[in-house]
């Protein structure tokens, strides 16, 4: 990962006059390209009343012609919704609107386990038999084909609401209102569906209706779409209604979460009341959230409030049990060193495996799918990606064949396939990955931050270039060359960190969140911190404190002398060596995805010819003598890793174990290599470790591999050897204890060793 500064033209001086910009409004507003006249009066003073006529969208007038005339002839209308918090929100708004005009209006939400995402044509031959004479989908209902033409054959109308990307066919519905449906002349086209049903409702009333724009607003951050343009108006003046309303949901909802009315912002509403309502639809029913939202009793508010805050304590608890669980997984059966992630277990939660997929994606850097089990049978799950993998593009290619149904974009997707279908899936997504030169992967960050210049103020300031959000990301800096202090490790599981920055006159306490494996010996590296700022409040007082984006490591000057490093028991890679050898041609590829090594810095060892430059050995050597041949070159400066182990088994299998798979070769013959990866599960055996103990049958002659069928049967009356007469057992094991040596011998002891077979160093 490479970090560059964002470079602008500073604004004029007049515009940073007229509109009172403090220095670091102006710079911020510059890298944003907000820097004229029009755009900075926008950005700072632009209302609702600056929304685009809301009849530009695609069949508005069809649709209002429609939801008017339903309501004068009494017809029922149904509000067919989504459970996380933009269909949830979208709903509240649509059913807030038709209530307030009269009309006889119901809700549905798909339930997550039993219905699925989006249309279900069950659900619509429900509402068709319970009278419903007008479907209004939010936030869904482009991917409903089948479902709209059997309303329609009802003689029921269904207006499509939504902005999720079309597929090849589009619903025969009597309207489609969509954000971004092909050459309309609505001038936004990234609204979530909160936005759709705002916008709808905004044609209905013939009004701006403010009052929807707190829900509009968190249905805006919750999906992650555009903070700009006219999401910036929705986030903006969303805030302004939030932190007045008078909802008793959403004042229940805000008093649990420890906000404060007054004081949120945008990172509140996405860290604390989305994932509340979003958890009602993970976990439960996502109709108590509508109803929450819309209840206008407060005793009956901070009931429903009460039960949000207790499904939200459960997926916090469920999200962090299947985390572990999904580690253990890794650790055992050695994934470590895949590409790609596929976990399952029939036991996980459907609701909360997003979430879980997420987290083992950023913190494994590799494109994860998670799975369970599903009550028809299937294996159903959740999908995340890298940058730099195209998560859909590598999948959609298994639909209909692996896959029994997928969905999804670039980094997210949704799964469904054949328990017998798993060993397939691993196989083909480990095969799509393709990585990305990570000296290709830039991220921008805005300024370095001045220390001096520091308070809360600063902060206020900066605040006024937001909202921050898609499409005008949160700011970031760079602190360089910091004075570090007091780094302790916190939460529950010391999984995150906590440490203070400082100079002579002024200090910033930082958080670092999953960084846990960060210790004091490798904080004199640290050359600089890229961080996010934001407000700690704690016991009524407000403190500025720093979250910590990324850190970028150097050789510390107190080093400059020292020709050989012992890092072996660190265990982030710093990338800021000239480049990072590698014993084995095995190990490229896991080198490749490490997020912060630039690939065209790694070399295998044997290739090596250059002079004078800074070293990393990344992974081990594979024996005695290609370390010391190694070693015979002229280097600058060793750094000793040996992070990678370039064999298929970190340990040799004892006795027990090579008689356990012995015995089911014997007792389940002719299984082929593709099978034993699910006996590897079965067994609770790295399935690396299942092909050693096969290879030394094979060289022994205990089994018989067929090599045209892929079948492995056990020979007979197979002649009677030692497993240590194996070549290739002794050859690992030779190899093993060579690792184990250089891993665990003193550093005295190895950079003696090293010297003595380099007089340069």
């Amino acid at each position: 990962m490479i970090w560059k500064k964002k470079q602008a033209e500073s604004l004029d001086k007049d515009l940073i006059a007229k509109y009172k910009l403090s220095p670091i409004q102006a710079k911020l507003f510059a890298i944003r390209g907000i820097n004229t006249d029009q755009q900075l009066d926008f950005w700072l003073n632009a209302d609702e009343s600056k929304l685009a006529d809301p009849f530009l969208m695609h069949d508005m007038k069809k649709t209002v012609d429609r939801i008017n005339q339903a309501i004068d002839k009494g017809e029922k209308i149904t509000v067919y919704g989504d459970y996380d918090a933009d269909g949830i929100t979208a709903t509240s708004i649509m059913v807030e609107t038709l209530s307030i005009l009269g009309a006889d209006v119901d809700f549905f939400i798909p339930n997550r386990f039993d219905d699925g995402y989006g249309p279900s044509l069950e659900r619509y031959q429900e509402l068709v038999n319970n009278g419903t004479k007008l479907i209004i989908t939010v936030d869904n209902g482009v991917t409903g084909i089948e479902e709209v033409n059997y309303a329609k054959k009802c003689g029921v109308d269904t207006i499509v609401t939504d902005h999720h990307i079309f597929q090849d066919e589009i619903p025969d519905a009597y309207a489609i209102v969509h954000c971004n449906y092909p050459n309309q002349d609505y001038p936004f086209d990234d609204y979530c569906g909160a936005g759709v049903a705002y916008t709808i409702c905004r044609a209905l009333m013939t009004d701006n209706m403010s009052e929807l724009l707190d829900l509009a607003m968190i249905g805006t951050i919750g999906d992650m779409v555009k903070v700009s343009g006219e999401g910036h108006i929705i986030v903006k003046q969303g805030l302004e209604i939030l932190n007045n309303t008078q909802r008793p949901g959403l004042r229940a909802l805000i008093k649990n979460a420890g906000l404060e009315l007054g004081s949120i912002d945008a990172s509140d509403v996405g860290f604390a009341i989305c994932p509340r309502i979003n958890a009602v639809g993970r976990l439960a029913d996502a109709n108590l959230a509508v109803n929450l939202l819309l209840c206008d009793d407060e005793e009956e508010a901070e009931k429903l409030a009460s039960i949000v805050e207790k499904l939200n304590d459960k997926r916090k608890q469920l999200t962090q049990e299947i985390f572990e669980i999904c580690e253990k997984q890794i650790q055992q059966y050695g994934w470590q060193s895949k590409k790609t992630l596929v976990l399952y277990d029939h036991n996980f939660h459907e609701g909360v495996l997003g979430l879980v997929t997420n987290k083992i994606a950023e913190k494994y850097h590799k494109p994860t799918i998670i799975l369970t089990e599903a009550d028809n049978g299937e294996l159903k799950g959740s999908g995340r990606s890298v940058v730099g993998f195209n998560l859909f593009n590598a999948l959609i290619k298994l639909k209909g064949t692996v896959l029994t149904k997928f969905g999804g974009h670039e980094f997210a997707c949704g799964l469904s396939l054949k328990k017998d279908s798993l060993v397939k899936l691993r196989d083909c997504f480990e095969s799509s990955f393709q990585p990305v030169a990570t000296s290709e992967l830039v991220k921008m960050y805005d300024d370095e931050l001045n220390l001096n210049d520091l308070t809360l103020d600063t902060y206020r300031q900066m605040v006024k270039v937001g909202p921050f959000g898609t499409d005008n990301p949160e700011p970031v800096f760079s602190i360089t060359n910091p004075h570090i202090s007091k780094l302790i490790k916190i939460g529950q599981n010391k999984n995150h960190i906590k440490m203070c920055v400082s100079n002579f006159s002024n200090e910033l306490d930082l958080i670092g969140f999953d960084r846990g494996y960060l210790d004091t010996n490798i904080l004199p590296y640290v050359h600089m911190i890229m961080v996010t700022l934001g407000i700690n409040k704690w016991n009524n007082k407000a403190k500025l404190q720093g979250i910590i984006s990324d850190f970028i490591f150097a050789a510390p000057p107190s080093l400059t002398n020292v020709r050989i490093v012992d890092l072996r028991n660190e265990n982030y890679i710093m990338g800021f060596a000239d480049r990072y050898l590698l014993f084995d041609k095995n190990s490229i590829e896991i080198a490749n995805n490490i997020d912060n090594i630039s690939s065209d810095k790694i070399i295998l060892a044997t290739d090596y010819m250059q002079n004078n430059e800074s070293v990393v050995f990344l992974d081990t050597p594979t024996s005695k003598e290609q370390f010391d041949r190694v070693l015979n070159n002229d280097f600058n400066k060793i750094y000793l890793r040996f992070l990678i182990d370039p064999y298929p088994i970190s340990k040799l299998p004892d006795r027990e174990l090579f008689e356990s798979i012995f015995n089911y070769i014997v007792n389940h013959p002719n299984l082929s290599l593709s099978d034993y990866k699910l006996v590897a599960t079965y067994l609770g055996i790295n399935y690396d470790c299942i092909k050693f103990v096969l290879r030394v049958f094979w060289e022994l002659n205990w089994i018989d591999y067929d090599v045209k069928n892929e079948l492995i049967k056990a020979i007979t009356s197979p002649k009677v050897t030692k497993i240590t007469d194996s070549k290739y057992f002794q050859a690992i094991s030779q190899r093993l204890t060579f690792t184990d040596m250089l891993k665990n011998m003193s550093s005295d002891s190895l950079l003696k060793y090293i010297k003595d077979h380099n007089s340069n160093l």
